[in-house]
């Protein structure tokens, strides 16, 4: 059982990071019903398997918000529940009749967790965006670019993952272990533009020391200004990553390269690094990638191929240590991180929305005749 076992969370259906933050705390062993709007509910494709990782883990049941019976099935639900996570615009779910106040008012323990770009207020709050925006205005985007070239989004893991979902979920997990001290709830405002920018803490660090320019992205020692801390084509057209940053290791990946002869710029000689830039690449490409893995890999380079998704499920330190599970035919990251005696688990496949709702309605303490009931007036499905 994993270390929230016991703690038991509604999650309003969402995109995004609303669901990554609902996959962390169920990996982890809280009891997660996903509530999905009743009109897309399927039951054709219940037997069929659900690809949608970021939901496993949970339990779904649909229902109709609007319907005043399918509100109401929600309250009961956070009657009995530690924390509810929504992700909807700032003033929806009040609109519905399950905001803070309607819900504080069934359950003062109940922590709610709100997960948007902009945050519930602030002149932002209400415009439509997505990852790149809110990594944008957070200061964090610009410094993702090489020299000379344009910012390169991260994916979406720096807004809606890192800064976003995760942020969510610690949110939740403090404000459950302060409720159980203090009895009262509370509202988590977890937003995606305060989380890239709390992620940016070292960089904002180093700004103030000096030894960061953001005038000119692609130049400092973390984003690929430094040639020791780069990726670098091989000779088969591969890629490696090295991160000699420390002096014994930059001495270490010198001796590896068969460069500890040659007459080379200082480590930290800024103003010629591109001729340290230029040695490193023609002597990458001297061998393939599975060459320099014999030579550097283990060793105090700090180094590590850079690998496809694909070939990481291959990657022996990868398989060891299980970090990519397979489950029912599907490849998927296994939860994270370990815990030495309560175990985190995946416990279920992602659901098709709709597919628990008899069971989770029953095990939440409604009747038969009232899962009935609301499900011929639409209320639920």
């Amino acid at each position: 059982m994993g270390p929230l076992s016991g703690v038991k969370i509604v999650e309003l259906a969402g995109i995004g990071p609303g669901p990554f933050a609902g996959m962390m705390l169920s990996d982890m062993g809280a009891d997660i019903v996903r509530v999905d709007r009743a009109a897309g509910v399927n039951p054709a494709a219940f037997d069929l398997p659900n690809f949608e990782l970021m939901n496993r883990g949970r339990r779904s049941i649909g229902v109709d918000l609007k319907h005043p019976e399918g509100r109401e099935v929600v309250l009961r639900l956070v009657e009995q529940a530690d924390a509810l996570i929504e992700g909807f615009r700032p003033g929806v779910t009040e609109r519905l009749g399950l905001g803070p106040d309607d819900c504080h008012a069934r359950n003062p323990r109940l922590v709610y967790g709100r997960m948007t770009g902009w945050g519930q207020d602030g002149p932002m709050a209400h415009a439509a965006g997505h990852d790149i925006n809110y990594i944008a205005l957070a200061g964090a985007l610009a410094h993702f670019a090489r020299d000379g070239g344009q910012p390169t989004p991260p994916i979406n893991l720096v807004g809606d993952f890192g800064g976003g979902g995760m942020l969510l979920a610690f949110g939740i997990v403090c404000g459950v272990l302060e409720a159980r001290a203090s009895g009262t709830g509370q509202v988590i405002d977890a937003a995606m533009v305060d989380g890239a920018a709390s992620l940016m803490a070292m960089v904002w660090s180093f700004r103030k020391l000096g030894i960061w320019d953001e005038t000119r992205p692609g130049t400092n020692l973390l984003d690929t200004g430094a040639p020791f801390y780069d990726t670098y084509e091989t000779a088969d057209g591969q890629w490696i990553s090295i991160g000699s940053l420390e002096v014994q290791f930059y001495a270490e990946l010198i001796e590896k390269l068969g460069l500890a002869g040659a007459d080379l710029p200082a480590q930290n000689d800024r103003d010629r690094w591109p001729e340290l830039r230029a040695a490193f690449t023609v002597a990458f490409r001297s061998k393939t990638r599975a060459e320099w893995d014999e030579i550097m890999l283990g060793s105090d380079v700090c180094y590590a191929p850079v690998l496809t998704m694909s070939e990481a499920l291959a990657d022996p330190h990868l398989r060891a240590r299980g970090t990519i599970v397979e489950r029912n035919g599907v490849d998927q990251p296994a939860p994270s991180p370990r815990f030495s005696r309560t175990a985190p688990e995946i416990v279920r496949d992602a659901p098709w929305p709709g597919q628990h709702t008899d069971a989770v309605l029953g095990d939440w303490g409604l009747g038969a005749d009232e899962v009935a009931a609301l499900r011929a007036s639409g209320a639920v499905a």
